[in-house]
């Protein structure tokens, strides 16, 4: 504001605005004297949102006891001022519950149950009062809102701004039948005078007014009782809607607040008296806002007047038990006012009257007329907008043609609904396209944030993938500078290793599969060996002197029973090698015993003495006969011995490693080629003298008579064993057979 402007403030000057209306103020018959506390006793109904802006958070549950001045809710921010207790009780429930609203809308409510006591928490002033912080922050915990109607958190409001050169106190109170304000000058003027002060402490303007239409003589009266240098007391003729905030500012600076805009955008601010009073309570005595004047008129009631209302009592307490149901129940004023569905919705911070009487009263309620364009709304519109053509545009549903005729700047007085000769009610066609646009505009928000939230992770998507192609490049730059300073015969070395430690790999595998073969190959030689010894030693012992008939036979008994027992032995440990090792097994046992049956018969067959008379041999017939039996038992000895052995050898190279569950074919190679060997050593067994003649025909004649004799000597095989006990002779033979 220019300096011009100031001076003609200080000097009184006043402005006025287009439009506006002339109602039947209906304020005379409301008693203004010094309001009383309306005693309740019911429940109390709190709703956590009764302000412009969020609700706060729930700081109790069901059950809980609070005590009166106790918050409710809590929050940080000041858009969500908290609610208080209005007395001390417990908490009987926390649920949806219709609130104030045209509509009744439920909105989640806590129900407080009083204890009679009225119990209240210890209250603390604010001590540092120096500090603009601490002061706002008292106020934003005390929950003051807006008083005035709009419920604009007054924290918000005083933080927010700076360079406030006018603050304006709002005392004009222009709706018929209210009378709160005025009660509340009348009476309480100190207190409001205190909280102005306090308002000015924390914006520090360079002047302040208190406004207060010319119909209230005694508010005026009682003001400037308390008014001082710092305060300005300016009255203003009675025009409806003067109380509104932009006409008020414009009535006494002659400036328009622009569109979309506040008052604080042009160094101005406008607070309530209710609101300055509340200011003063909470700050000097630390006192929450749970109660307000309410002005209770119309004609059902039988005495008009102002209560102090506890916050949270519903409205059917405020009305008489029996007087008739009336059809018009209005909360707030005649003119902004809104008919209420129902009772028991509860009273709210911006609650500062209830109207209930009849549609005479009040205006018929009847159905609406086709609009005739006649233009009184837009000549009586105090914001200067085309009422009619706002009516259309919603009616439409072309919401964005109403916002484009500034929809928003409507302050929803109703001077166009009075006015309108069709009585439609243009005002609740305004609220409804508000409440659309609030809905499209917080789409379009999140449809906002939504597309930021897109573009930032598409963003950050593709700086990790940057990142990881930077951190790629750099690794594979790292490796080859590696390579380049890195000795060559390093790499070289190392490639070599892994091949030979591959090779290894490989050979250990294959040397694990020849291992087998290897061990059967030796084994088969061993056992080969062995009997080409056994072979060699048998030899020597049939070459020494000869020996009596009987040592022979007991020599051939006991080799035939040797055979017998190594065939038995043999065909039990083939046994679990399959059906066609044990076929084996018992064929070779019976070539055994077969052999060793015809080295017995050969060795039986050697010629005796058939007189029984002792004497010398004849020359001649020892070098015949004696070579060719000595020959046939050695030869029968060795091939039998020779083939056991060459048996065993072939089943033990075959199970060599029992433990696997199939035998490869090295393993029956093997086992075959040791087979042969010992087929072949046995074969050099038989010829080891091959100069010598073979049995003839006599001599299997002689050894088939020998034959039936053989069993006799057999069984006196008990009796030679005891004589062999005594003859040394005979015990190193028996020994070298058993060996």
């Amino acid at each position: 504001m220019t300096l011009q402007t100031f001076e003609q403030i200080q000097q009184g000057k006043l402005w006025h605005f287009q439009g506006g209306i002339h109602p039947n103020p209906h304020k005379k018959g409301i008693d203004t004297g010094r309001p009383t506390k309306l005693d309740y006793q019911g429940d109390y109904i709190l709703h956590p949102h009764q302000h412009i802006g969020d609700a706060g958070m729930l700081t109790v549950a069901v059950g809980d006891y609070v005590l009166g001045g106790q918050a409710l809710t809590q929050s940080f921010l000041y858009s969500a001022p908290p609610i208080h207790a209005p007395t001390s009780g417990s908490i009987v429930a926390i649920e949806p519950r219709p609130c104030a609203h045209p509509s009744a809308r439920e909105e989640l409510a806590i129900m407080l149950r009083p204890d009679g006591q009225n119990n209240w928490q210890k209250l603390t002033p604010v001590t540092n009062t120096d500090d603009r912080q601490s002061l706002i922050q008292a106020i934003h915990q005390s929950g003051i809102s807006g008083m005035g109607g709009a419920g604009f958190p007054t924290a918000i409001k005083l933080a927010s701004r700076s360079g406030i050169e006018l603050l304006v106190v709002n005392g004009a109170e222009c709706e018929p039948y209210i009378s709160a304000d005025d009660t509340l000058m009348q009476h309480y003027s100190g207190g409001i005078r205190q909280g102005i002060k306090w308002l000015q402490h924390i914006l520090q303007p360079k002047l302040t007014i208190l406004a207060i239409e010319d119909d209230k003589p005694c508010a005026i009266a009682a003001m400037l009782a308390v008014a001082d240098d710092s305060l300005r007391v300016q009255v203003i003729p009675a025009k409806y809607p003067s109380g509104g905030e932009k006409q008020l500012i414009q009535i006494l600076t002659g400036t328009q607040v622009p569109a979309g805009s506040l008052p604080a955008d042009i160094g101005i601010m406008v607070q309530n008296v209710g609101t300055a009073y509340a200011v003063h309570r909470a700050i000097d005595y630390g006192e929450p806002l749970t109660k307000r004047i309410v002005t209770l008129a119309g004609n059902a009631i039988k005495k008009p007047r102002n209560i102090w209302v506890d916050i949270g009592t519903p409205v059917a307490a405020l009305l008489p038990e029996k007087s008739p149901r009336y059809p018009r129940l209005i909360m707030g004023g005649a003119m902004m006012g809104y008919t209420l569905p129902s009772p028991n919705v509860p009273l709210i911070k911006t609650s500062n009257c209830i109207l209930y009487g009849s549609e005479k009263e009040f205006g018929q309620s009847q159905q609406p007329l086709a609009c005739i364009r006649c233009g009184e709304c837009a000549q009586v519109c105090p914001a200067d907008l085309l009422p009619q053509q706002l009516f259309w545009f919603i009616q439409g549903n072309e919401l964005d043609k109403a916002k484009n005729y500034h929809l928003k700047d409507c302050i929803e007085c109703g001077a166009c609904a009075y006015v309108c000769p069709s009585k439609i009610p243009l005002v609740e066609y305004y609220r409804r396209g508000k409440v659309q646009l609030r809905e499209q505009q917080q789409l379009e928000i999140d449809a906002e944030r939504a597309r930021q939230r897109t573009e930032r992770r598409n963003q950050r998507l593709e700086r990790e993938k940057q990142q990881r192609e930077l951190r790629h490049q750099q690794a594979a730059k790292d490796r080859v500078q590696e390579l380049k300073h890195s000795d060559k015969t390093d790499a070289i070395a190392a490639a070599m290793a892994r091949v030979k430690a591959k090779q290894q790999s490989q050979d250990h595998h294959q040397s694990v599969d020849s291992s087998t073969a290897q061990v059967q190959d030796r084994q088969s030689s061993v056992a080969a060996a062995v009997a080409r010894a056994k072979a060699k030693r048998t030899m020597a012992e049939d070459e020494s002197a000869s020996k009596p008939a009987p040592d022979n036979q007991r020599k051939a008994a006991v080799a035939a029973a040797i055979a017998r027992a190594k065939a038995k032995r043999q065909s039990e440990d083939n046994g679990s090698t399959g059906e066609q090792s044990t076929r084996k097994a018992t064929v070779n046992a019976a070539v055994a015993r077969a052999k060793a049956k015809r080295a017995q018969t050969q060795t039986h067959a050697e010629p005796v003495d058939t007189t029984n008379k002792p004497g010398p041999v004849s020359p001649q017939s020892a070098k015949q006969d004696a070579p060719v039996y000595a020959a046939t038992d050695k030869k029968a000895l060795i091939a039998a011995v020779a083939k056991a052995k060459a048996k065993k050898a072939a089943e033990q190279a075959v199970q060599v490693e029992p433990d696997r569950s199939n035998v490869d074919k090295k393993a029956a190679i093997a086992a075959a080629v040791a087979k042969a060997r010992a087929k072949k050593t046995a074969e050099q067994a038989v010829q080891v003298e091959p100069d010598r003649p073979k049995v003839d025909k006599k001599a299997a004649i002689a050894a088939a008579a020998a034959k039936a004799k053989a069993k006799k000597t057999a069984e006196s095989d008990a009796n030679a064993s005891q004589t062999s006990q005594s003859d040394p002779i005979h015990s190193s033979n028996e020994e070298s057979s058993n060996l």
